[in-house]
């Protein structure tokens, strides 16, 4: 059972905005993180029964030469087909919601807050809530659409046409904003960013 006094705060953003940044900062402050995309890997691993569910679906074409998950080509189907990302997340996400509900509740014997870092926490905010998984904020990791692309081109070495294909697969950042209840702006450096932090966590402590 998830104890009543804990914060849960979701922690999202849009692709290449530097969720996994921010992440990584809140650590530093000792604040416990679960990592959606983490667990969302561990649980299609090879023979796992997502796994099994998702080579049915997609077939033998998405799997590496040592049958795992080739996670760039089945990323480069599912980014093409709103149809197929859905059929996916159909499968791979019950397993998610159900892996994060037991960290959120063994780590709520100890913590006071607890982070979800989740790239689509605004758009499956309903299926949270049907595994009983409710947010007392959410802090959105922001930065503008020409910086979001010129990180994402550099980051995963591919080019403007593929980059900007990806970012409209998402919910549009800026409508993300309205339903944030606090905005990490990370449009500067690195030690700008962790000067916000700072201040962030002063509010908190």
């Amino acid at each position: 059972m998830i104890q009543s006094d804990i914060r849960i705060i979701g922690l999202t953003g849009g692709i290449a905005t530097g969720k996994s940044t921010v992440a990584n900062i809140i650590k530093e402050y000792g604040y416990k993180v679960i990592d959606a995309d983490k667990i969302a890997r561990d649980v299609v691993k090879k023979d796992k029964p997502a796994y099994k569910k998702i080579v049915q679906n997609f077939g033998q074409e998405i799997l590496s030469e040592d049958k795992s998950l080739n996670r760039k080509k089945l990323g480069g189907i599912i980014f093409r087909d709103e149809l197929l990302r859905k059929k996916l997340n159909n499968i791979v996400h019950p397993y998610v919601f159900k892996a994060i509900k037991g960290l959120i509740i063994e780590y709520s014997q100890s913590e006071k807050y607890i982070f979800v870092d989740v790239p689509l926490l605004i758009e499956e905010i309903d299926k949270f809530k049907e595994y009983g998984i409710y947010f007392d904020e959410i802090w959105l990791v922001y930065t503008d659409k020409a910086t979001q692309l010129d990180r994402l081109i550099k980051r995963d070495s591919i080019n403007k046409e593929e980059g900007l294909k990806r970012i409209k697969a998402q919910m549009p950042i800026d409508l993300k904003r309205e339903y944030a209840t606090k905005i990490i702006d990370n449009r500067g450096s690195f030690e700008a960013l962790k000067k916000q932090m700072e201040k962030v966590f002063y509010e908190i402590i």
